[in-house]
């Protein structure tokens, strides 16, 4: 069965030749010029991945991101004009779970690649293998379903997939401490790009969601030096 992404971009030339690239690589392609209606399309059709720019009429990515979030961990990769790692860092801070830069020689077949990169995560956590549900303490993880609970309570935010992977590696082990490198290996399986910065921003946009139903929340620990870990105690 074919797999369908979603490609949100104001640039009808950019939305032309990257769907073209998709559709002989064997994906459907749902399009959207402004995030309004993406937001609508979406909501209603779910793609199994979204590219979306930052830089949009009616509705940025920005603020698309955030109400997407709030329903679905629908895999997202932001397209942005501006070369500037503030951009990137806000991106992840949103719930991106991948960024790429339009200027500078913006490459369709890294795009792809990026694209497969994401889609073999998620697929990844529907693997029999992968389908027991991991419950420490006040923390229940569900890999089947990407679903998150804590005190009983799921998440107001969803988890990304790309957050999920990082807490079910933590969680796994507590205690262990797992250096950032092995949380890339993790969460980027393929990707060589990725700097210490891109697993702390997610740390903290992982923070933040489980602070929202307990503002005590610190079960993930920071160990300088070092990585982070599973807090037992």
């Amino acid at each position: 069965m074919k797999q369908t992404i979603a490609l949100i971009d104001d640039d009808r030339n950019i939305l032309t030749s990257i769907s073209i690239a998709l559709e002989k690589e064997g994906y459907k392609v749902q399009t959207y010029l402004d995030g309004e209606s993406a937001l609508i399309g979406l909501t209603r059709t779910p793609p199994d991945l979204a590219v979306i720019d930052i830089k949009m009429p009616k509705m940025d990515g920005e603020e698309l991101l955030k109400k997407l979030r709030k329903k679905t961990s629908l895999p997202v990769i932001f397209l942005t004009s501006k070369d500037d790692e503030v951009d990137e860092l806000l991106g992840l801070k949103l719930g991106a779970d991948d960024f790429i830069k339009k200027s500078g020689g913006f490459s369709i077949k890294v795009l792809i690649e990026r694209i497969r990169v994401q889609l073999r995560k998620k697929n990844i956590n529907n693997l029999d293998e992968n389908k027991n549900i991991i419950s420490h303490g006040k923390l229940k993880l569900d890999p089947s379903q990407l679903e998150c609970e804590w005190a009983g309570k799921r998440l107001p935010d969803k988890l990304t997939t790309t957050e999920f992977l990082i807490v079910q590696e933590l969680a796994k082990r507590p205690g262990i401490i797992k250096e950032r490198s092995q949380l890339m290996d993790i969460a980027y399986r393929e990707d060589t790009d990725i700097e210490d910065r891109t697993i702390d921003s997610h740390v903290k946009r992982i923070r933040k969601k489980f602070k929202k139903i307990d503002e005590s929340f610190s079960a993930i620990e920071t160990r300088y030096g070092s990585g982070y870990r599973w807090n037992i105690s």
